[in-house]
């Protein structure tokens, strides 16, 4: 027995069936050197190439170590600067702000930092949107020597489509879809029979960018999916259209259950839930400590029409619901985040004040409900989650809100206001930090203070075009 053999033997059964003297893996690692030490040049790495063709892969493979000249300047050296300090671990969540606000230039990040944002967009895919501008011809070159990094690439469709990997598939028929959405529902229904059941549902979510009912008819027939998470994608999507016949069905279901009276609201709750219902995406199992009827009530109201009711919805949040009342604000409260209707979801915010609800207005009429909610709201996780579906940058009647809550909680829970602190820091507009700066001198406004220069001089860096040798170089030196 050789000793190559000996060492795998004793390895499969083990030492303690095999005694061995000395150290088993370090013996193998010694024998592995050895083994490969003394193979032929040809079995490591194939025949020798004749002088010619050496000469020609060396010369391939020069061309292939230099990076390509860049189309765009770098961004300035301040802000790529502050890019390092970013990545370093300082103010690490403003990261994809400070790409968003750079990509908005039209410049690129210097080229030392690129690996390390490569390596972040492989593990942060929300980061991948800006990197498409910034990385430049460098960062496209690198990630032609780097599968890790490939998702970088412009990938050709045909290969993506049918070789990619769930995740790359995804994304490309986003890219189609935002470009072409017929063509990416085209695309779509050529593979759709041989799609995983987990893939149809995520892909079926897809047709929420661009949705219009030419997408019906492909919609209405994945109804018929064997899998409930198909069905409830294709439902929630038809039921943001009025015309579909998913929308007609919900809306003589809803007429079925509820009456209105005058002032007087009756419901009726289905006694049943049948073969048809589930078809259209309700499901007939309830969560724990909701019943059967209550649960198959809301999911028909949630997806009828809300044009159905006849009555503006501050209206009918005055009239008197006899049975059913908490059941059937909460279906309000989801039809008006499933249709994205901006009346419906301003009037129920006041009901149910929830993030969703946010995301169907404008940033300004956000930013209104949230500063009157934090002007009458205790400090707790509702409040934060209201606050995170606000979009940036908040000005002054929401921001004046934020600190003045601030103020009043660091007299009496100072140990809770952590959250609040950071959201106001990163989502007040940066230009506010004035106002921060000289709203109070308690530490945690300071503290937003702090952080609202530093978003700042961010900005302003990156509004100064600067030139240095080291991180600036004119698009015509790059590559050389």
């Amino acid at each position: 027995m050789t000793g190559w053999e000996e060492l795998a033997s004793t390895a499969l059964v083990g030492t303690d069936r095999r005694p061995y003297d000395g150290d088993l893996l370090a013996s193998a690692a010694v024998e592995v050197a050895r083994r490969r030490a003394g193979q032929p040049l040809g079995e490591v790495m194939g025949q020798a190439p004749a002088p010619a063709q050496e000469q020609a892969q060396e010369q391939q493979q020069e061309q292939q170590q230099r990076a390509p000249a860049e189309e765009r300047a770098a961004v300035g050296r301040r802000a790529a600067e502050r890019l390092r300090r970013i990545l370093g671990g300082e103010q690490e969540r403003l990261l994809a702000e400070w790409l968003a606000a750079a990509a908005a230039t039209g410049r690129r990040v210097p080229p030392y930092a690129l690996p390390e944002l490569l390596e972040r967009g492989r593990r942060d895919r929300s980061i991948r949107v800006h990197l498409g501008v910034l990385a430049g011809q460098r960062g496209r070159w690198l990630a032609g020597l780097n599968p890790a990094w490939d998702y970088l690439l412009e990938e050709p469709t045909g290969e993506t489509w049918e070789l990619g990997s769930a995740a790359d598939r995804r994304a490309h028929l986003r890219r189609v879809r935002s470009a072409d959405p017929a063509r990416a529902r085209r695309l779509l229904e050529s593979t759709w029979e041989s799609e995983t059941p987990d893939d149809r549902a995520e892909f079926a979510e897809v047709l929420a960018d661009g949705l219009s009912m030419d997408d019906e008819p492909f919609l209405e027939q994945a109804l018929d999916d064997r899998r409930r998470e198909v069905r409830q994608a294709a439902a929630n999507l038809l039921a943001r259209l009025p015309g579909s016949r998913l929308s007609q069905r919900m809306a003589e279901r809803a007429r079925a259950c509820v009456t209105i009276s005058g002032e007087i609201i009756a419901v009726e709750a289905p006694g049943s839930c049948d073969k048809a219902m589930e078809r259209d995406g309700v499901r007939a199992k309830p969560p724990r400590g909701i019943g059967e009827r209550a649960w198959w009530l809301q999911q028909i109201i949630a997806r009828a029409p809300l044009a159905i009711w006849g009555h503006p919805p501050a209206r009918l949040l005055q009239m008197t619901i006899l049975d059913w009342d908490a059941e059937v604000k909460a279906a309000w409260v989801r039809a008006a985040v499933l249709q994205k209707d901006p009346e419906w979801a301003r009037a129920m915010f006041g009901w149910d004040p929830i993030a969703d609800l946010l995301e169907c207005l404008s940033p300004g009429e956000q930013q209104e409900l949230a500063a009157d909610f934090v002007r009458k709201h205790d400090l707790d996780s509702q409040l934060i989650m209201v606050l995170g579906g606000v979009s940036s940058h908040w000005r002054d009647e929401l921001a004046t809100a934020v600190l003045r809550k601030i103020v009043k909680v660091a007299t009496t829970q100072p140990w809770n206001l952590g959250e609040l602190v950071k959201l106001a820091g990163e989502h007040i507009d940066p230009a506010l930090f004035p106002l921060a700066q000289s709203y109070s001198p308690v530490e945690s406004i300071q503290q937003v203070a702090a952080l609202l220069r530093f978003r700042a001089d961010m900005y302003d860096e990156l509004s100064v075009n600067e030139w240095s040798e080291e991180t600036m170089e004119r698009p015509a030196k790059e590559g050389a």
